[in-house]
């Protein structure tokens, strides 16, 4: 868990996520006195989720999307996930 993450425990940013039908799995900061669901399971995997989708990010073709066809940019994002899932 990162104190970054912990600035985004604010009530004006659970109650729009509220409003949304969704559930803000953000840490609560120390200085609560209520206290929030908190899944450190479900955060990590966001987590990982997260590193995914910036790693592949940093590879240029994809980004700029040269490959301006959708089967094409499909092709090469499965491509580029499985180098990732191979790699890990």
């Amino acid at each position: 868990m990162t104190e970054v993450d912990k600035a985004y425990d604010t009530d004006a940013i659970r109650a729009e996520t509220a409003e949304r039908g969704a559930f803000a799995n953000v840490p609560p900061r120390v200085i609560r006195k209520r206290t929030f669901a908190f899944s450190p399971w479900l955060y990590r995997q966001r987590n990982q989720i997260e590193r995914v989708f910036n790693h592949i990010k940093q590879m240029r073709g994809l980004s700029t999307r040269y490959g301006r066809r959708p089967d094409k940019f499909l092709a090469a994002l499965k491509l580029a996930a499985t180098r990732t899932w191979i790699s890990a």
